[in-house]
């Protein structure tokens, strides 16, 4: 069976010439680059070529990338290390109700520590207002943590506008700070870190065609962070542990890839994405395509079909060679249904639109990659109406 793969959000295939990158570190390359000898100054070297490469994909200062094990590890060492290091200035944090659980579950633990947080709303569109991040504002904010962009309706937030509002008020004496979860963002479209004029920013590897394990918190220059991992002086003492130098090294060569074929890139997923959403307007009953139609990323796609449930869709697809999502993969395993969608503010049934049960139940998400052709595209649409039809009977009939 030839199988199509509709979820690059959760994660991509590693690029060939990634592979072809990191390969002599996991062989004749091996050493230690904290070991002063020629073998650790190798390493000490392909290390620093690709903490250049990632920050000029995101126009920052090289010396301001901190490499993780991933987004997860980046996010709890920007938001947690922020707080400890800081919070003589405040205790309270102002996030989106759809943050990632990397964000959400850390902000919620924090909340047993004696800090309090805001949970913004974002609308039917899936989009922070600036209003609301202004009028959740107290004398105690010390950090608001809002996505670029959004892992499963793929909507982009007004991070610019936060971060032009947070400069103004440190201008003004304040002390705050502004971190932005970036995974699902960098390589897909332009992030800027001088352009959002964010403190913090989070990137992970495996969404951009690097191997998993590795990522990055971008740390503006100055900005006090507690580290998590307590150990040795790498990371310029902010996180500590041997880096891993084949990752680290992917991840940069797959940065400097993304920062060639970006605008390439985009172009070609919005087309596999439009031609899957057109086809499916065109070719099946009551759905609804969830989030922003323009203000999102070029390669997802979030529908939801109604009086289905989307875990039978997934796996109705599988068994035809389709892979699909319901949502985040760090979530998959619950019964739950997505807190995203549940969080968009849906119009009620009696109004003609789907419950927000039925919505949030009944959604898929397609994400698409650079390995992608236009015939899977064709093979999901014709396997599609037919599932959607087919469990639909199926709900009637039970």
């Amino acid at each position: 069976m030839q199988r199509v793969y509709l979820d690059n959000s959760a994660t991509t295939p590693v690029a060939p010439e990634v592979i072809e990158a990191m390969m002599p570190y996991l062989t004749g390359k091996f050493g230690n680059p904290s070991s002063i000898h020629f073998f650790g100054q190798e390493a000490r070297g392909a290390v620093d070529k690709a903490r250049h490469q990632v920050a000029a994909l995101i126009n920052a200062r090289p010396n301001e990338i901190v490499f993780t094990s991933g987004g997860t590890e980046a996010n709890n060492l920007a938001i947690r290390g922020l707080c400890e290091a800081n919070n003589k200035h405040g205790r309270h944090i102002i996030t989106s109700a759809i943050e990632h659980s990397a964000v959400k579950n850390v902000c919620e633990d924090l909340e047993k520590q004696d800090y309090w947080v805001t949970y913004l709303p974002v609308y039917e569109d899936g989009i922070v207002r600036i209003e609301d991040v202004e009028a959740a504002m107290t004398a105690e904010t010390i950090l608001i943590s809002v996505m670029t962009a959004n892992n499963e309706i793929g909507t982009i937030q007004p991070v610019s506008e936060i971060g032009r509002m947070v400069r103004g008020l440190r201008e003004k004496g304040r002390k705050i700070w502004f971190h932005t979860d970036a995974v699902q963002a960098v390589g897909k479209i332009p992030v800027d870190v001088e352009e959002i004029g964010c403190d913090l920013l989070s990137i992970s590897a495996h969404k951009i065609y690097a191997p998993k394990g590795v990522g990055a918190l971008y740390t503006r220059r100055g900005v006090r962070l507690h580290p998590q991992n307590i150990g040795g002086h790498q990371e310029r003492e902010r996180r500590g542990g041997t880096e891993s130098v084949p990752n680290i090294v992917a991840f940069g060569r797959a940065c400097e890839l993304a920062a060639e074929e970006m605008t390439i890139s985009a172009d070609y997923l919005r087309s596999l994405r439009d031609k899957l959403e057109n086809k499916i307007g065109e070719t099946i009953p009551d759905v609804t395509f969830n989030g922003h139609r323009e203000n999102r990323l070029p390669n997802i796609s979030n529908i939801s079909f109604s009086r289905i449930e989307g875990e039978a869709l997934l796996i109705n697809l599988d068994m035809q060679g389709i892979a699909v999502s319901t949502g985040s993969a760090c979530s998959s395993g619950t019964l739950e249904p997505s807190p995203v969608i549940r969080a968009l503010a849906v119009p009620p049934a009696s109004a003609g639109g789907q419950s927000e049960e039925d919505r949030s139940r009944g959604a898929i998400r397609f994400s698409f990659g650079r390995f992608n052709e236009k015939e899977d595209i064709d093979k999901t649409i014709d396997a599609l109406p037919k599932a959607v039809e087919n469990l639909r009977r199926l709900s009637a009939n039970g």
